[in-house]
């Protein structure tokens, strides 16, 4: 009885071992036509495929399919408050949300246009930051032209709308936003971008291509 049991014990691990294995085979796979109509509310603000016509509202088209469906997972959980999205997660499975971001990431985005008068102070703080502020240049996250980094789940800013980027740093500045995780990146990096840095940052990115 001893000797089965011992047995029994040192298989355990395996077994764990096993399962975990299994569970991790099973991860859940986004599929973009499946998502295409499960954003039909979605598009009332974001647009049928993703480019927003609304400043307010951000354009999702092209984004990273990562960073994408981190958001959603932290909009869902309260982690991230957006209003106008409140409860409309809520009866969204894994499955569903894994499918609406394969879908707006699958999509081709928008380019908008840039004010003239800003794009110089704009590009200079996206390309090489302020030293002086130690501010790191937004290259390094988000690439040089925009498309950020999707491996890395550093959002795609190029061409976004001018008004909700500047929304969004005033949020981090300020501290309303606070889902950039442990080491508050971009919480540290608005805190010292003034009211007219945002403004040439936004108008520089919305352009950007």
């Amino acid at each position: 009885m001893n000797k089965i049991f011992l047995r029994l014990l040192l298989a355990l691990p395996l077994s764990l071992a096993v399962c975990s294995t299994a569970q991790a085979a099973e991860k859940v796979v986004g599929d973009a036509a499946a998502g295409q109509a499960k954003t039909v509310v979605c598009g009332a603000c974001h647009g049928p495929d993703g480019n927003s016509l609304a400043p307010n509202f951000p354009k999702l088209a092209g984004q990273g399919e990562r960073y994408l469906l981190k958001q959603l997972h932290e909009i869902k959980d309260g982690k991230r408050v957006v209003l106008e999205m409140t409860g409309l997660l809520a009866s969204l499975n894994e499955q569903d949300l894994n499918d609406i971001a394969a879908f707006y990431a699958s999509q081709k985005g928008t380019i908008g246009a840039a004010d003239e008068n800003l794009v110089a102070r704009g590009e200079a703080l996206f390309r090489g930051g302020n030293l002086s502020e130690g501010m790191p240049a937004c290259t390094g996250c988000h690439s040089p032209n925009g498309v950020g980094n999707e491996q890395a789940g550093f959002p795609h800013l190029g061409g976004q709308h001018a008004d909700y980027i500047k929304k969004q740093l005033v949020a981090f500045r300020e501290g309303e936003r606070t889902n950039d995780g442990d080491t508050m990146v971009m919480r540290s990096i608005a805190a010292k971008l003034s009211n007219k840095d945002i403004e040439a940052l936004s108008q520089y990115i919305q352009g950007l291509h």
